[in-house]
């Protein structure tokens, strides 16, 4: 057994198939509801200007460069929408990804071109992704950032998710400790209201190195960023 990542037990994901995953702890799910409220309840027009402090803080970050690789998501209702930062990095000249889901019972998720004007379509799960062929899909070696949507941050950039595990399983090479390979750097996006008390990362959590929201730009512990080797491409 091992901790959940707020407080709570669960099996780990090694040893549970995917479509059993354990439910999270009834504290993890008020949490979720909690700060999924506070998200929704912001006003529109205070969203929206939100939204485009987020997009210009992701440029002061040298996110949009020309012919970089990111990754973005597409969002749900409620999450930050990143439509202004879309914009920037394409003006930019980004090359643009996203996820999708590959297997829903297994939670498996990759990521794929977002070319504009493409036709998406929407999954089971509400998420919007891409119509396109599975060769498409780009290795994490290759991507630059990967821009992460949460529920919920605290000051150490850790992540609470919606509990569906596809992120945990899609980034889960990027918890390997190899240094023959440049990790992408992983932000966390979200509004400052999402901001919580200390939350334990579970064993397969992976560690955000920054966290950006409308007010500031977190970053993740010194500890970390010496373990997070770049080199140039």
């Amino acid at each position: 057994m091992v901790r959940d990542g707020t407080g709570g037990w669960r099996l780990s994901l090694s040893r549970l198939p995917a479509q059993r995953m354990a439910q999270p702890t009834p504290e993890t799910r008020a949490l979720r509801r909690r700060l999924k409220d506070l998200r929704r309840a912001i006003p529109l027009r205070e969203r929206r200007v939100a939204e485009r402090s987020i997009a210009r803080a992701l440029r002061r970050l040298s996110v949009f460069r020309p012919s970089a690789r990111i990754a973005v998501y597409l969002a749900m209702p409620g999450e930050a929408d990143l439509s202004p930062a879309l914009a920037m990095a394409r003006a930019a000249g980004t090359r643009i990804y996203v996820p999708r889901i590959d297997n829903r019972r297994r939670r498996d998720m990759s990521f794929v071109p977002l070319v504009a004007g493409a036709a998406l379509r929407a999954t089971v799960l509400g998420i919007r992704e891409p119509v396109t062929a599975a060769r498409t899909r780009i290795d994490l070696s290759r991507l630059d950032s990967i821009l992460v949507p949460m529920v919920g941050f605290d000051r150490e950039c850790n992540r609470l998710g919606m509990g569906g595990g596809f992120y945990d399983r899609a980034l889960r090479k990027l918890r390997r400790n190899d240094r023959r390979w440049r990790r992408p750097r992983l932000i966390g996006i979200a509004f400052a209201c999402q901001e919580t008390d200390r939350i334990v990362p579970a064993p397969w959590d992976v560690a955000l190195d920054q966290v950006v929201t409308e007010r500031d730009v977190i970053d993740a512990r010194p500890a970390r960023a010496s373990d997070r080797p770049r080199s140039s491409e």
